[in-house]
């Protein structure tokens, strides 16, 4: 049964020629009702129609043409324990972040470090802990959202939660050495409550596991009173460095 189409914009890039991870999941998940497990099967295209689908099985898909390029359900969540550090910390973490010249997707809508400030959300967390030095600890970085991100009553859209809960995990599976060469491929997301425009955030991370070529974060979305208003678990998987940079042909 058919329940709609999405398109996602340009502007909304992780790869140069698809869309950011935590953003087609975020796109998806509204399709879902409460807590939402998006899997993606392919690079969501840009700047192109794809419709949305409810499956046999009560799940949600989202198809361009015939292709399946992700699908979502209800989940139950148990989240990750990640204490809140202060917005000063987290200023301060951000700034032990990797060098940008280190970045491999530097125009992604989340954390591309050549996104002008207001275009894209410029997320880029790095460890609490100065003398963390292989990034085994909790990263973080300040969010404060704009009002280009918001509904008509100043709430941040609930597709950008899921956007800036994405490349803090991505990071969270790097190192002081740079980006490596991942690509989202299942995220989990439950939201308590949508922060307001220009309230204080605090974006929190941390790498749980890892096997093979699978890499497994998570991550919290803290508000301006320390409050932790959503969480996030990410499933990152090692591509081939063409393959990271968009070549999808």
């Amino acid at each position: 049964m058919s329940l709609g189409s999405i398109i996602i914009k340009r502007r909304f890039i992780g790869p140069p020629n698809s869309a950011n991870g935590g953003y087609a999941c975020g796109r998806i998940a509204a399709f879902i009702d409460g807590s939402a497990e998006v899997t993606l099967r392919r690079p969501p295209p840009i700047d192109q129609e794809m419709t949305v689908r409810e499956e046999s099985d009560g799940s949600v898909a989202m198809y361009d043409g015939e292709t399946l390029i992700g699908s979502g359900e209800s989940i139950s969540f148990a989240s990750v324990p990640i204490n809140a550090p202060t917005f000063d910390q987290a200023s301060k973490a951000a700034q032990r972040t990797f060098d940008a010249s280190l970045h491999t997707l530097p125009t992604c809508f989340v954390c591309g470090p050549q996104r002008d400030p207001g275009d894209g959300l410029r997320i880029h967390v790095g460890p609490i802990d100065p003398q963390d030095k292989q990034w085994h600890g909790v990263l973080a970085a300040p969010w404060v959202a704009g009002e280009n991100l918001a509904d008509d009553e100043g709430i941040v859209l609930p597709e950008f939660v899921w956007a800036a809960l994405d490349c803090p995990t991505a990071y969270a599976c790097s190192s002081p050495a740079g980006m490596r060469h991942i690509l989202l491929g299942r995220q989990t997301v439950e939201i308590l409550r949508r922060p307001s425009v220009a309230e204080r955030c605090i974006i929190a991370a941390q790498e749980i596991s890892h096997d093979g070529r699978k890499s497994y974060a998570a991550a919290t979305l803290f508000g301006e009173e320390g409050d932790a208003i959503a969480f996030c678990k990410a499933t990152w998987i090692e591509v081939e460095p063409h393959v990271h940079k968009g070549a999808l042909k």
